[in-house]
């Protein structure tokens, strides 16, 4: 059993390289292999502990003549000059390299052999040194050719060579090293000697029918012309007959609780020859009491089986399935998984208790299942929807939303949202997705919960105190595509062109349109579709989660457009029939579920969908944009008003803003129009410009959505960090009381819209083109009519009121009577109102400031450098200021030695708010200053640039 000593020894180096005082490179040597030694000055007796001068070494080998004695001794004791000097790579971190063992030692008798490399170290002065250390040098020779044998995990039963009844397995063992010749050679199967021959090749055709199904031992036992022996040894799996065998009735793919703490496991695998189960109930070793019960209907259906009973409640069982003794996969179906690579960076606050994965056993993503689970107990049992045209989306990514990535911490932020107006959370994927930290699109197992934001229970009491405090959850669920961890995507894999294999029952060997990443499901196969329901099923039943949100839903889809974008957005009735098809599978589990596309096709193809009672996201970002820059051509946001595109139902999900789109305040401060003082890039302007989009967006009846932050006027691109990389998480802006305002201002409109009934009438007009836009509502309850200018100069208009009498104001709370309703006033640039015929419940007064009111806003203005951001900052930063009254303004940044390295801003401004982007690209890391003078008022503070 050589081969498993090696084994060991070489887990153990790779999982804790300086473990011990002494170790190779490679880790397993023989005395032919270029060899390195580490000496780690912290194991063993720690005689040189801490020691920064030139470590030495008294080295010689211990071979197959000294009768262990060191020979071959390189110098005399003591003399450094002799020595061998190891060099220092880290603290008591210490390298020699050795090359050759026979040639640096001076072993030049062919019929010598080294067996052990032998070390003492030592300090300069001589009076601090290791005990004996040792390097055993490998002088194996035997080697099995055929078949090939895997010695990976440590035991051969973890894996093992499988044959079926009917197989002949050959066998070939010679030696691993020409130089070594070979005399004698014995096979032995079961410790039967089956062949025995003076030879330096042995050849053994293993016929499976005349051994027994199960586990026959295969020993190889060599001699070499020196009188040296060796020997080796594999396992061969004899497979028992396959049987047809139908599941107990009621049995589903995937985890199949019984009663009695008893679990049948089921696996969807067509044209697969046979299935083993190993875990930790086994020692994720192949056993015949393992091999799954195969059940084939027909041809392309087949299912492997099996039932374990007298199973432990509350215990977790990490398990796989082992395929044709080649694949190891975790169960499509699996709720929860063990990830090699992820796992040990997920905190223990976030999910305590977290099973550790079966390291030196088995090898990728490990699928668990648990008999005898206490449920959650639900405190929300009869939760009621909003209305789907009072919907206020709130869609977040838990990574750039929380500092503390989880769901308890989430659940304390429900407050925030409940009082910003939100009815609804849209998550991101939160389920399994490779690596701890993603948006999430990069889908793995659709069932199970991604463990770097929290437990499945900690989700479920987020789930529960969001629908106590009124609040939907909806999930982006990414059923598109999956990524090569998916086990459905490596059971079927055409290794030699890179992509799903021609017989996947899932995949599409190439994605069918352009925009595709991952590999792509085939939405037409009914195995996706069975695959597709389960998911849906699943998370609103065990989660009760309110609906969905489909990623990319444009590619559920059979019609081929690669390179085509044009023709994929086009009518395609197949792909209408394959989202109707899940929308009513969904209804008949939770007939209120709320199913969202982001879809983006053509409006004919839309309609139909709307019609069929789904919702489709609305992307206004480029408009609203436009219009919140100043910018008016391309400003008319009437696309955003589910009437305009020709629907019955108020099915479009409108936003401003989304995960995928640039940020409003960003584009605002970055390219923003101006005209003489009035300048949008100025941070309260920019601002104050998304309060006026805000009014006109809040107010258009339908759903409406808000990506994280945008309330708070969130100014970091997109693109900072790379478009999916980690954004700075900025609820510190709640202490800006400019950010502070818009909040308000948003919560005031998202509240409005949600109770008065007025905002679900279908009785409703939009004027929205051009610099002043204005939208017109009549209803029984009130009128509404919201004007608003958009322009970066003053615009003399009309609302143009439904009716004469009085009007309320709803952010004044002023009255004012109308007697024409074509009268015109004049708007200032960014000034807009929201009047009713019904008086409302005013907001807070002053969170308008600088909108309607600017002999306010220019009361306020002082003097004021503000703290740039991001900061650190990598390769750009912002920095905003204030001036009270004209002055010459010079902002200028400087290292850290005082020099000047660039002036951003030399000229005379006028009193008002500024913002100056500063790019660093070219400059070094370190600590710069930036200084602002503006009359008699100076002021400079510290930033860092870290690349």
């Amino acid at each position: 059993m050589r081969f498993f000593y090696l084994l060991i020894f070489a887990l153990g180096f790779s999982l804790n390289i300086y473990a011990q005082a002494v170790v190779s490179e490679p880790q397993n040597p023989m005395e032919d292999d270029s060899i390195k030694i580490i000496f780690d000055a912290t194991q063993g007796n720690r005689g040189l502990l801490n020691y920064t001068g030139v470590v030495y070494t008294h080295t010689g080998v211990i071979t197959s003549t000294s009768n262990g004695a060191w020979s071959h001794v390189i110098g005399a004791w003591g003399n450094n000059t002799q020595q061998p000097a190891l060099s220092r790579i880290g603290t008591n971190l210490y390298e020699l390299v050795i090359g050759r063992p026979r040639q640096f030692y001076s072993v030049t008798d062919p019929n010598e052999h080294i067996l052990k490399l032998a070390f003492v170290f030592r300090n300069a002065a001589g009076n601090a040194q290791s005990e004996d250390l040792f390097i055993e040098i490998n002088y194996s020779f035997l080697k099995f050719n055929s078949p090939a044998v895997n010695v990976l995990y440590g035991d051969p039963l973890r894996s093992p060579v499988f044959a079926l009844p009917i197989d002949t397995i050959n066998i070939n063992v010679t030696s691993l090293r020409p130089t070594i010749s070979i005399s004698n050679l014995k096979l032995l199967v079961n410790n039967n000697l089956v062949l025995d021959v003076n030879n330096d090749t042995l050849d053994y055709k293993f016929i499976s029918a005349n051994y027994s199904a199960g586990i026959n031992n295969i020993t190889a036992i060599g001699l070499n012309s020196e009188g040296l022996s060796d020997t080796t040894s594999f396992v061969i799996m004899v497979n028992p007959p396959a049987e047809n065998i139908a599941p107990p009735a009621g049995t589903q793919l995937g985890i199949n609780y019984n009663s009695n703490n008893s679990v049948t496991l089921a696996l969807f695998a067509p044209y697969k020859k046979f299935v083993y189960l190993i875990g930790n109930m086994n020692d994720w070793k192949v056993g015949i009491n393992y091999f799954m019960k195969k059940y084939t209907p027909t041809p392309d259906s087949t299912i492997y089986w099996i039932t374990l009973d007298n199973l432990t409640a509350g215990t977790e069982y990490p398990y796989q399935y082992l395929v044709d003794g080649e694949i190891r996969v975790a169960d499509p179906y699996t709720e929860k998984v063990l990830d090699p690579w992820n796992d040990q960076y997920i905190n223990s606050n976030t999910y305590p208790g977290l099973i550790p994965y079966p390291t030196n056993k088995t090898s990728h993503i490990v699928s668990v299942f648990q008999p005898g689970q206490t449920p959650y107990q639900w405190q929300v049992t009869n939760f009621q929807k909003p209305a789907k045209t009072d919907l206020v989306i709130y869609e977040l990514l838990v990574r750039d939303f929380l500092s503390v990535h989880n769901y308890q911490t989430l659940a304390d932020t429900l407050t925030y949202l409940k009082s910003l107006g939100v009815n609804a959370i849209e998550l991101m994927p939160v389920m399994e997705f490779e690596g701890n930290e993603s948006w999430g699109y990069n889908i793995s197992f659709h069932l199970a919960l991604d463990k770097a934001y929290g437990t499945k229970n900690a989700f479920k009491r987020f789930i529960d105190k969001a629908h106590q405090m009124g609040i939907a959850v909806i999930l982006d669920n990414v059923l598109n595509h999956a990524f090569g961890q998916n086990s459905m995507v490596r059971m079927y894999w055409d290794a030699a062109n890179n992509r799903p294999a021609a017989n996947s029952p899932w995949f599409n060997q190439i994605a069918k349109h352009d925009y595709n990443v991952g590999y792509d499901f085939n939405h037409e196969s009914i195995h996706t579709q069975y695959y597709v329901d389960r998911v849906n099923k699943y998370w609103l039943e065990e989660f009760h989660v309110d609906g969905f949100r489909f990623d990319l839903s444009k590619g559920f889809t059979q019609v081929n457009t690669l390179g085509n974008t044009y023709q994929w957005g086009q009518y395609d009735q197949s792909r209408i029939n394959i989202l109707t098809r899940m929308a009513n599978k969904i209804r008949e589990v939770s007939s209120s579920a709320f199913v969202i596309l982001e879809h983006f096709a053509d409006n004919s193809e839309e309609t139909v969908l709307s019609n069929n009672n789904m919702m489709l996201w609305g992307n206004m970002n480029y408009n609203y944009n436009e219009a919140t820059m100043g910018w008016l051509a391309n400003s008319d946001f009437t696309w955003g008003s589910y009437k305009a595109r020709g629907w019955n139902e108020p099915n479009l999900v409108t936003f401003m803003e989304s995960h995928d789109e640039e940020r409003l305040m960003y584009k605002n401060v970055q390219y923003g129009n101006s005209s003489g003082t009035y300048n949008i890039k100025d941070v309260r302007e920019a601002l104050n410009r998304i309060k006026l989009a805000a009014a006109f967006f809040f107010t258009v009846p339908g759903p409406k959505m808000v990506w994280q932050f945008g309330e708070l006027g969130y100014d970091y691109s997109i693109e900072y960090n790379g478009r999916v990389g980690n954004k700075p998480i900025k609820w510190d802006y709640l202490s800006d009381p400019k950010r502070a305002n818009l909040y308000k201002v948003f919560s005031a409109l998202s509240k409005i819209k949600v109770n008065e009934p007025a905002f679900e009438s279908t009785n409703y007009s939009l004027s929205l083109t051009g610099a002043f836009k204005r939208i017109i509502i009549n209803h029984s309850d009130m009128d509404v009519v919201i004007a608003g200018n958009f322009d970066v100069i003053n615009q003399n208009a009309s609302p143009q009121f439904t009716r004469i009498g009085r009007w309320y104001d709803f952010f004044s709370g002023d009255s004012i009577d109308i007697t024409n309703t074509y009268t015109s006033y004049t708007y200032k640039p960014g000034e807009f109102h929201v009047y009713t015929t019904k008086k409302l419940e005013t907001p807070e007064q002053g969170i308008l400031l600088g909108v309607n009111d600017e002999d306010n806003l220019s009361k306020t203005i002082t003097f004021n450098l503000e703290n740039n951001y991001p900061n650190p900052f990598n390769p750009a930063t912002t920095i905003n200021y204030s001036i009270a009254k004209e002055s010459k303004v010079k902002l200028s940044i400087y290292n850290a030695l005082g020099e000047n390295v660039k002036t951003l801003v030399n000229e005379i401004q006028g009193e008002g708010y500024y913002s100056t982007y500063f790019d660093a690209s070219g400059m070094p890391s370190g600590i710069y200053f930036y200084k602002i003078e503006a009359g008699n008022y100076v002021s400079a503070k510290k930033m860092i640039l870290m690349k």
